[in-house]
């Protein structure tokens, strides 16, 4: 592609087909919560995927299981983020709410049935949904540094939605990129995280492969098993273990194994390549399963994602940039939104790199700012979930589902606030967003809770 060619468009004019308070875009864990809290608190909202489902990776790229909720003591993660973890096991089959309905960490994702529910829960909220459309402009307000709508683009035909707030809950802060927000990507050379295709395989046993690893001596033989298949040269080099195995029932398996390298998620050349070679890889990985693995002899792949999971792209430069000091020291701030105790979690760049993990003690955890969510530059908007503003280090932490949910809460409700107000985003009162988080479920530590209680919630100067 010769991007020194260009050609001017003609100007065009649009009919306006909607207009909201608050407008969410995408519908990942992030946006879900946005959603529901914007909703739930009063404000019209509208929010807008790509695909034909809610979800993000945990449905369009069939990431197997939901990472922890809790900090090995208790959950960290609650609100809108626990009711629907809640929600899914109840309307999961009666095996699997055997094995996982007292479980909060590396819960198994039917991505059919989180589907529903995803669908169920937003609709219920009040919020409207708008799935199949791309957001491909932005209307900016350059006086006020305010979004004053989009210009989105479907099978109906290009128009415009009007609205007075925007959550950038993309992912890769799309939204934020295009309104001229600065931002960081991938480590100092502009490496990246790699990107896994994830699968579903059937046909497999559960119990064999149980079997299996209780003969495991010092080393588990599934890791010997990878070991002797890539000495083999019937595995690639790169992960040297199978660590993500979720099992929906007896039968029935998802993986999140292996890595393609080079990818950057907010390319389609790259995306395209990585679906290609991440398909070819699932092949050679079920190869292996059935050779290797006892409990896996027939299994068949009954989907691959959609979409390669991607772990990294941008960050946005906010008002606070939370580091790796803050992490390691557990630092609170005065504007905590959320709480994470999910360990430091960077996959390699390369094949011949080695992973940087880092866990925090059992029952500790840092705050997220609200800072972090507001994007310089722009008035009437929040960016939150894997895009929110903190460096490589804390980002490899803060990416994880569980954490979407909770910086998404907070930015739906700081929008239904801003929307009954009138206030930009750096107006909104902090402490009554505090408040109405713990009354609606959210955990933002013990101070904060007690501080609740204490004035019933009642108090919003």
């Amino acid at each position: 592609m010769n991007n020194n060619r260009t050609i001017i468009l003609p100007a065009e004019e649009l009919p306006i087909s909607m207009e909201v308070d608050v407008l969410v875009v995408g519908g990942g864990p992030t946006g879900i919560a946005a959603a529901m809290a914007s909703s739930r608190n009063g404000a019209n909202t509208l929010l807008v995927e790509q695909r034909g489902f809610l979800g993000g990776m945990g449905t369009v790229s069939l990431v197997p299981a939901f990472c922890p909720y809790t900090d090995h003591e208790k959950p960290v993660i609650r609100g809108i983020g626990l009711e629907l973890l809640d929600r899914m096991k109840s309307n999961c089959s009666i095996e699997y709410q055997q094995l996982y309905n007292k479980q909060l960490d590396w819960v198994p994702i039917d991505a059919e049935v989180l589907k529903r529910i995803y669908d169920d829960a937003v609709l219920e909220s009040g919020a409207k949904v708008l799935y199949h459309s791309f957001v491909g402009q932005l209307i900016m307000n350059e006086e006020s540094s305010e979004i004053e709508g989009i210009v989105v683009l479907n099978k109906s035909g290009r128009s415009i939605i009007r609205c007075k707030y925007v959550i950038d809950a993309t992912g890769d802060a799309d939204l934020a990129a295009m309104a001229g927000v600065p931002f960081q990507k991938g480590g100092e050379n502009g490496e990246l995280q790699p990107g896994t295709m994830c699968y579903t395989m059937a046909n497999v046993s559960y119990s064999r492969f149980q079997q299996y690893l209780r003969q495991s001596g010092d080393t588990p033989q599934i890791h010997q098993a990878v070991q002797k298949a890539q000495a083999d040269g019937n595995l690639p080099d790169g992960r040297e273990s199978v660590s993500g195995l979720a099992w929906i029932a007896d039968y029935l398996v998802s993986v999140n194994f292996g890595h393609i390298f080079g990818v950057d998620g907010t390319q389609a050349e790259d995306l395209t390549r990585a679906a290609i070679e991440g398909r070819k890889l699932v092949e050679r990985q079920v190869q292996f399963f059935r050779n290797y693995v006892p409990g896996f002899e027939y299994a068949h792949v009954v989907a691959t994602g959609e979409q390669i999971g991607i772990r990294e792209t941008r960050r946005i430069v906010g008002d606070y940039v939370l580091v790796q000091e803050d992490f390691m020291e557990m630092r609170t701030f005065e504007d905590d939104i959320a709480r994470n105790s999910y360990f430091i979690d960077i996959h390699m760049a390369r094949s011949d790199a080695k992973m940087h993990i880092h866990h925090l003690p059992p029952g500790k955890s840092h705050g997220v700012p609200y800072r972090c969510l507001l994007p310089i530059g722009i008035n009437n908007m929040w960016v939150a979930g894997r895009a929110a503003s903190s460096d490589r280090v804390v980002q490899g932490s803060l990416r994880v589902m569980p954490n979407c949910f909770a910086m998404g809460q907070a930015a739906g409700m700081a929008a239904a606030i801003a929307a009954e107000t009138g206030a930009h985003t750096r107006q909104v009162d902090i402490r009554q967003l505090q408040r109405s988080l713990v009354m609606q479920g959210a955990w933002l530590g013990e101070t904060y809770e007690g501080e609740v209680k204490k004035d019933g919630g009642l108090n919003r100067n």
